[in-house]
């Protein structure tokens, strides 16, 4: 069984994602081994991210003077190997929502259902004219909590 920090209950996790975006592995993404690159993984969990966040109606405006969102960490845990044009599912979950930030899940499985990339990473919401963290909404906790349907853990 796999053994990953961030995660108690690999199945009991799985079963927590409904979130997803389909990936198809481009060409200029692998390398001279003809696996994707280890950078790659970072840049779908971005547009998986992105995705995630504006289906639930949030960050969708670029001018948002109250705050913005900064990743602040990011981590990826790789487990199979993917390939030029294979096509994963690249799911996305929050694991739980602070007062000025939130805990995000990734997890990526290709055509046979099998486990490629686990990954978490940490938003802060900053105030972008100062770089300090700002509270998140109850508006905005509350959409978050309606996206997910696993169990989160929120502060209010």
């Amino acid at each position: 069984m796999i053994k990953v920090s961030y995660i108690e209950n690999m199945e009991k996790w799985r079963s927590e994602f409904s979130f997803f975006v389909p990936i198809n592995v481009r060409f200029s993404e692998t390398d001279m081994f003809g696996h994707v690159n280890n950078v790659s993984p970072f840049i779908y969990f971005e547009q998986a991210r992105i995705e995630f966040l504006q289906s639930a109606g949030l960050f969708n405006n670029t001018n948002n003077d109250d705050g913005m969102p900064i990743v602040a960490d990011l981590q990826c845990d790789y487990h199979k190997q993917m390939f030029f044009n294979e096509k994963i599912n690249l799911y996305v979950k929050v694991n739980h929502i602070g007062n000025t930030s939130l805990d995000i899940h990734y997890m990526a499985l290709n055509q046979k259902d099998e486990l490629c990339l686990t990954g978490r990473g940490r938003m802060v919401y900053i105030n972008p004219e100062t770089g300090k963290p700002v509270p998140l909404s109850k508006t905005m906790k509350e959409k978050l909590m309606a996206k997910h349907i696993g169990n989160a853990t929120v502060k209010f």
